[in-house]
């Protein structure tokens, strides 16, 4: 007996642990476009699977106080990244929350990328892939790129030295080896920054 679409598609995201983000491209051996696009549909309307953005599905995470949990922008936007065999970096007022320095949650968020650019709705946010060059994305540390594109959001003359202060003791937990790849591509006044961190690591 010949499985339905619909059968098929949920074994194989049921195999995958909890969390994991599917495409509609994702399940292209099981049939066609079309039928694929409507089978994830009445999976998503029965509640067997949550759309977290156009064309991108999960089986959520069971938490067991809060329940379901659905997975953050950028776990979705590293999914698409890698999808897209693509890199991202956050930038801008995000990048600034996600290190600490604002409690301001900014409704579009931008990462720079050097894929294709592109902007998507995300729980009621928007988020923007915009195009830059290779060398903008190349920095591969998870701290040490977010404190580049932070300190380059709050700009050269206007970053306190608390600020300076708090990135470098974060840049503390970064690894030595990609700290020191970033480094090298860090504009001269954020070097300046990194270095003592930069040294520390060397003299250990």
């Amino acid at each position: 007996m010949i499985e339905s679409t619909e059968i098929q598609i949920i074994k194989k995201i049921k195999k995958a642990r909890r969390g994991t983000l599917f495409f509609n491209e994702s399940f292209l051996t099981i049939g066609q476009a079309d039928a694929i696009r409507k089978a994830l549909e009445r999976l998503v309307k029965s509640g067997e699977i949550q759309r977290v953005a156009l064309g991108i599905y999960v089986r959520p995470e069971i938490d067991p106080v809060i329940g379901k949990v659905s997975p953050g922008i950028d776990a979705i936007v590293t999914a698409i990244a890698k999808r897209d065999k693509a890199r991202i970096v956050p930038t801008g007022i995000y990048a600034l929350n996600r290190l600490g320095l604002s409690t301001q949650v900014p409704m579009n968020v931008v990462y720079l990328t050097d894929g294709a650019p592109r902007k998507i709705q995300i729980a009621g946010r928007r988020v923007v892939l915009k195009k830059t060059t290779p060398k903008n994305v190349a920095a591969v540390g998870e701290i040490s790129r977010l404190v580049i594109q932070a300190l380059r959001e709050l700009g050269k003359d206007k970053v306190t030295q608390q600020e300076i202060e708090h990135l470098q003791q974060l840049l503390r937990k970064e690894k030595p080896t990609r700290l020191e790849h970033d480094f090298h591509l860090a504009p001269a006044w954020i070097r300046e920054i990194m270095r003592p961190v930069l040294k520390e690591t060397k003299n250990e």
